[in-house]
C-alpha cells in the first residue's frame, strides 16, 4: 500500500481504509446516517466512528474506513471488545449501527451476500444495568423553577418554560425542535416532531407547566419560529432554535443556583415516567407520552416493583443486638 504524508510523516494507510473516496450516495455509511432522526445520526455517528477507531487503531473514522471490507473476524472481535467495555444497552446499540452499515454495503452493491451473511451474523448481548440518573424530588423541582422565577432577565421566563416543558417528558432535542406552533395554549398539548426514531407524537403539559410557557411567550411574542429562542445579555431574544446543549448547561446553571444536586434534562424525562407509573397510569399510555418504541423500554422506570421489594425484605428479621457498653 502507497504511503501518504501527514505533516511531513510517511503514514502507511491501514489496511481497512478507503482507498479511492466515493460519493455520499455511495458511502454505506453516509446512506445509513441519512436515514435517521438528527439526534439518532449524532449517537449513531459517535457509535461508528468508534467502531472505526477501535478497527485502526485510530486511524480511520466513520467516513475513511472502508466498510465493505469488513468479514466476520472483525464484526466478533468488535462484539468481544464491546462486551468488555460497554454496558449492554450501549453495546447493543453499536452493534445495530454496524450491522445497517453493513445491510447497506450490500445493498450498493459493495459486499457479496455470503460476506454480508458472515459479517452481520453477530448475535446480541445480553444483560441489563440499572438506568442511570436519578428522578427529581417535588422540592427540588420547586427549587429549580423558583431560581428561575427570581431572574428578572427574559432568560428566567424562558428557563423555566424549558423546565416545564422537560418536566412533559421531551428529550432534550425534542426540546429545542419545537416550534411555536407546535405548542396548543388552549389544551396545553404539545406536538412533538421527528422524535426519537423519526416519530412524531403528542404529549400534554402538567399542571402549571402550561402557565410556565404562556408567561415566556408574553415576552417571546407571537413571531413563528423557534418557541424557545435565545437570550442574551442584555435581555434581547433572537427568534431561533438553539443547541440542545444549551439545555444541559442552563440545568447546570439553575441547579447550582438552587442549591440542589446535579441534574442532567435526562432525569427530569425519568422523572416524568417515574412519576406517571407511579400515579397509576398504564404502561402503555406513559409509552406513547413519552415516545418509546417497546414498553420494556418504559417499563425500567417503573419504581414500584423496588417498593414491593423493600416491604417484602422488611418482613424479615436478622437477629442482630447492639454490643453492650462498657465502662473504660
Amino acid at each position: 500500500m502507497n504511503e501518504i504524508n501527514v505533516n511531513n510523516i510517511s503514514v502507511i494507510p491501514h489496511e481497512l481504509a478507503v482507498s479511492i473516496p466515493s460519493p455520499l450516495t455511495s458511502h454505506p455509511a453516509a446512506v445509513y446516517l441519512s436515514q435517521l432522526a438528527p439526534s439518532s445520526r449524532r449517537t449513531m455517528r459517535q457509535a461508528l466512528n468508534a467502531i472505526a477507531q477501535l478497527l485502526t487503531a485510530g486511524q480511520c473514522d466513520v467516513m475513511t474506513l472502508d466498510w465493505s471490507k469488513l468479514r466476520y473476524q472483525h464484526t466478533a472481535a468488535l462484539r468481544s471488545v464491546f462486551m468488555e467495555k460497554y454496558a449492554p444497552a450501549t453495546a447493543n446499540r453499536m452493534l445495530c449501527a454496524l450491522r445497517r452499515v453493513l445491510k447497506e454495503a450490500r445493498r450498493l452493491k459493495l459486499i457479496d451476500s455470503e460476506d454480508y451473511a458472515d459479517s452481520s451474523d453477530i448475535s446480541t448481548i445480553r444483560g441489563s444495568r440499572l438506568p442511570r440518573g436519578r428522578a427529581l424530588t417535588n422540592e427540588e423541582i420547586s427549587k429549580l423553577i423558583e431560581v428561575c422565577i427570581l431572574d428578572p432577565t427574559p432568560a428566567g421566563l424562558r428557563d423555566a418554560a424549558m423546565i416545564a416543558i422537560l418536566m412533559a417528558g421531551l428529550r432534550r432535542a425534542e426540546v429545542v425542535g419545537m416550534s411555536l406552533s407546535d405548542f396548543n395554549p388552549i389544551t396545553g398539548a404539545l406536538i412533538v416532531r421527528r422524535g426519537k426514531g423519526n416519530q412524531d407524537r403528542i404529549t400534554y403539559l402538567p399542571p402549571g407547566a402550561k402557565e410556565s410557557v404562556e408567561d415566556w411567550l408574553v415576552i417571546r411574542g407571537s413571531e413563528p419560529g423557534a418557541l424557545l429562542c435565545p437570550v442574551n445579555s442584555a435581555g434581547r431574544i433572537t427568534i431561533r432554535q438553539m443547541s440542545d446543549q444549551v439545555v444541559m448547561n442552563m440545568l447546570i446553571k439553575r441547579a447550582s443556583e438552587a442549591g440542589i444536586e446535579r441534574a442532567a434534562p435526562h432525569d427530569l424525562r425519568r422523572t416524568f415516567i417515574s412519576d406517571l407509573l407511579d400515579s397509576g397510569a398504564d404502561l402503555l399510555t406513559v409509552q406513547k407520552l413519552a415516545g418509546h418504541a417497546n414498553p420494556a423500554t418504559t417499563a425500567l422506570y417503573d419504581r414500584r416493583g423496588e417498593e414491593v421489594k423493600m416491604k417484602a425484605v422488611g418482613k424479615l428479621k436478622v437477629p442482630y443486638r447492639t454490643r453492650p457498653k462498657t465502662d473504660s
